[in-house]
């Protein structure tokens, strides 16, 4: 009996200087956002895209932000890691790939751009709510199409214009 009540005892106390038992990982709900940009007027360069939600929209620092080279007509660009909640797209075809768009006469952009829900009609900037989509804990893909205000209009424009390249 005696040795039943030692084995009882050092079981307790082995389970009781054991480490807790491990938290199951916590996953958050981030799901990518797979942005197809039609319109690609040519192969120079990347297509940069960002998502931002509705304190961040139009402003260059978004929180979410992905880039791919430049294919003309379509380019796909993923951006990883999105969590769910209201955002717009915003993006544009940085031809000479230094990181910003390139105005001309008046603050026209050169090169091509575009938003969320193809929400810019080249007149001024588009306003959030013609812009927001709702992203979900699930991949998500949008579609859009870039408009150039100056220079060749899409990649038929462009082909016409530069034969051969």
């Amino acid at each position: 009996m005696m040795l039943a009540a030692l084995v009882a005892e050092l079981a307790a106390m082995a389970s009781a200087n054991a480490a807790p038992a491990p938290a199951p990982a916590l996953v958050p709900p981030w799901a990518p956002i797979v942005v197809e940009v039609a319109n690609v007027r040519n192969d120079r360069g990347v297509v940069r895209v960002s998502i931002c939600p509705k304190d961040r929209f139009l402003a260059d620092s978004c929180p979410w932000s992905a880039n791919a080279p430049a294919h003309a007509g379509t380019t796909r660009v993923v951006i990883d890691h999105v969590p769910p909640g209201d955002y717009a797209a915003q993006l544009f075809h940085d031809e000479n790939n230094n990181d910003e768009v390139d105005r001309g006469i008046f603050g026209i952009p050169k090169e091509g751009v575009g938003f969320s829900r193809d929400s810019f009609t080249g007149f001024s900037s588009p306003k959030w709510r013609n812009a927001v989509f709702a992203h979900g804990a699930q991949p998500q893909t949008i579609q859009l199409d870039l408009r150039y205000m100056m220079g060749p209009s899409g990649p038929q424009a462009w082909r016409k214009r530069h034969p051969g390249g």
